[in-house]
């Protein structure tokens, strides 16, 4: 679909779900008052960002495109990528155990998997 911005946001997306992973062996949760807590916070706006560029380019070429695409499956999983990582964001603030950290890792992986998913519904 945006091709450069998919594969930059598909690693950055995949290193904070690593990163979260080491925060769950350590049992550690990512807190905003240490600077590994900020630096996370960081990479997770930046994967925000990210989807948010994604969805509103994918949005304007899935509703302008001539080609015959399934446009509201995309839209949703555009949309749906909007609001995975704050909403496990918000769970893991809300959870300080190793569990809630692992919900950021399901997060993380989540915008990949979407990623692929919207690759094939643009492709046909």
């Amino acid at each position: 679909m945006v091709g450069g911005v998919s594969t930059v946001l598909n690693w950055v997306a995949l290193a904070g779900a690593l990163w979260a992973v080491v925060l769950v062996v350590v049992d550690r949760a990512p807190v905003l008052g240490r600077p590994d807590g900020w630096a996370y916070a960081g990479v997770l706006a930046l994967i925000e960002l990210g989807v948010l560029v994604q969805a509103a380019i994918g949005l304007v070429m899935a509703f302008t495109t001539d080609r015959d695409v399934e446009r509201w499956t995309l839209a949703g999983y555009l949309l749906g990528a909007l609001f995975a990582v704050p909403i496990a964001a918000y769970w893991a603030n809300a959870e300080r155990t190793r569990w809630g950290t692992a919900v950021l890792v399901v997060g993380c992986l989540v915008v990949p998997v979407l990623n692929l998913r919207m690759g094939q519904v643009w492709g046909g």
